[in-house]
């Protein structure tokens, strides 16, 4: 089985292929649009694992929360490519990544949602990957409802651009630096190909959460910013 998995949702990119358990990943390069940089990067990491695009079982991508821009540019290089290879596509949650990849039973994901917002989910460790406790929300960082019980473990870059919401998390043993990747995106993905879970690339769509981008001037000026 060969997937080759897409993550975009926030300004670190990656590529990743999962080949029967065998795992290679690569960054996007730093300070470029992912627009411009995902495809060539996917790209060289098949040549170099000497697998070419046709040889893909499916391709599984990070449908978000995350950035508008970048949820798009890992969807619709995933429907292109799919759609040109005849394969199915495998929508992986951000959140639900970045929880896997810290590798804890119970994590709450985290992720900067900009606007004075955050993007949160909940999760349990399953033999068939996270179980979410609950859907995802945006909300302000303080009034995230936190999940009941013990041994939690807070992840992703919120908890390092919202002080208020890190000093709320201090003893959930933090860790801001975490972002999603398209290594754990490859590994659910797998997962999910095996459940039966792939879908057609017409179907796949990003998982926004929140709808609007951007605030009005009124807003701006009431929250003490300039029109």
């Amino acid at each position: 089985m060969k997937i080759l998995a897409l993550e975009t949702t926030t300004e670190s990119g990656s590529c990743a292929l999962w080949r029967d358990g065998d795992l290679t990943s690569a960054d996007c390069p730093a300070g470029r649009p992912h627009s411009e940089t995902l495809i060539p990067l996917a790209q060289r990491l098949l040549t170099e694992a000497d697998c070419g695009f046709a040889g893909l079982d499916a391709i599984a991508f990070g449908m978000g929360p995350g950035a508008f821009t970048g949820l798009r540019v890992a969807c619709g290089v995933a429907q292109g490519m799919a759609v040109a290879l005849g394969v199915p596509v495998l929508p992986i949650g951000s959140l639900e990544a970045m929880a896997w990849s810290d590798g804890s039973e119970r994590v709450l994901s985290l992720l900067d949602a900009r606007m004075g917002e955050i993007y949160g989910g909940a999760f349990m460790r399953g033999d068939g990957g996270m179980i979410a406790v609950g859907a995802p929300v945006v909300c302000a960082p303080d009034t995230l409802v936190l999940p009941e019980g013990e041994e939690w473990r807070a992840v992703g870059n919120a908890l390092a651009t919202h002080p208020q919401l890190a000093a709320r998390l201090s003893g959930w043993l933090p860790r801001p630096d975490l972002l999603p990747h398209a290594k754990s995106v490859a590994e659910l993905g797998a997962l999910a190909f095996l459940r039966g879970e792939a879908i057609d690339p017409a179907l796949a769509a990003p998982r926004y959460v929140r709808d609007k981008v951007a605030r009005t001037t009124a807003e701006r000026l009431q929250a003490g910013g300039r029109a």
